[in-house]
């Protein structure tokens, strides 16, 4: 199991490869979208969307903010989304997709024994597989990985150009429900460790309804109820929350969901943001988000941002 905490480990050699810069996050020299991409744009000035009450109280106004990542193993597995640092030389290898018609089919750069979301020997859960090329700039995610008889195997694809603000066809999902990319709404410990996370954070709700809003693509419900969220959904936690008794590590986070806020990308339980495992996290300062209910957030209305429905290049 120790392969799939290195993610951490292998940061912290030769200095961090995640780093925020001045115009927006970066990894390995390797922007993590442009800076004017909406998932690096605040939302601290964004209006309150007119129905974010019901919003809130359909994903749990008492419910407490999870962090769906840590240190150590959880029920046997690491906790939270780990992602592989390749390089434009990694081999690439042939995957069959279930959603071949809503998935990027080619030959995916896997390499051999991945880290992998619930590790390599995961019955359950999403099985993600994130891979990001810091020569090429390229970002690669399968949803639900499997390597049968030496056969790679997934539930779907997306790769992304991680130098542009290119979005997915529309209608079309991703590896996350939503049909957005997962690494860049990770909270990752190299950006907490500097002091500030600078973009969105991804997370899930337990229901949603048959819609999606920009920059989301895809819809993963049939409810029709107007008070569920829709995909893609701008959340940010209230200016007047006081963060100032949390531990820094939990004040990093709660600041960015202040200024930069959540996304809604998933079906699943409520107000979990998702991070990527690493053994230098304080599991004891992550578990204080939980002090953090529903009712201490707010829908926002970011139509203002919005420049046109086939690009996430959002107005600054």
């Amino acid at each position: 199991m120790k392969c799939h905490l290195l993610v951490g480990t292998l940061l912290a050699i030769g200095g961090p490869l995640f780093l925020d810069a001045a115009g927006g996050p970066v990894i390995g020299g390797c922007p993590v979208f442009p800076a004017d991409n909406i998932w690096n744009t605040a939302v601290d000035r964004a209006p309150v969307h007119a129905s974010s009450d019901a919003f809130v109280k359909s994903i749990g106004v008492d419910s407490p903010l999870h962090p769906d990542f840590g240190s150590g193993l959880y029920a046997g597995a690491p906790m939270g989304i780990p992602f592989n640092i390749i390089r434009t030389s990694q081999p690439h290898v042939p995957i069959k997709f279930l959603y071949r018609d809503e998935s990027d089919l080619s030959n995916y750069p896997i390499p051999p024994n991945p880290l992998i979301e619930g590790g390599p020997t995961a019955t359950a859960g999403d099985r993600h597989i994130l891979m990001v090329d810091t020569e090429s700039c390229v970002l690669w995610e399968v949803y639900a990985a499997s390597n049968e008889g030496g056969v790679w195997q997934g539930g779907s694809g997306a790769i992304f150009d991680l130098k542009c603000n290119c979005m997915r066809p529309d209608g079309r999902t991703s590896a996350d429900a939503a049909g957005l990319p997962i690494f860049p709404g990770l909270v990752k410990y190299d950006e907490v460790a500097a002091g500030e996370i600078r973009h969105a954070i991804r997370f899930s709700v337990p229901k949603t309804r048959n819609q999606a809003v920009w920059p989301a693509r895809h819809v993963a419900s049939k409810l029709a109820d107007p008070d569920y969220p829709p995909m893609g959904l701008r959340l940010r936690l209230k200016a007047s929350f006081d963060v100032s008794g949390f531990p820094p590590q939990a004040q990093v986070i709660l600041r960015a969901l202040k200024k930069y806020g959540m996304i809604v990308a998933d079906n699943g339980q409520p107000w979990f943001i998702s991070g990527s495992p690493d053994s230098r996290w304080d599991n004891g300062a992550l578990a204080e988000l939980k002090r953090v209910h529903g009712a201490e957030f707010e829908a926002l209305d970011t139509r203002e941002m919005f420049v046109t429905h086939h690009s996430a290049r959002a107005k600054q």
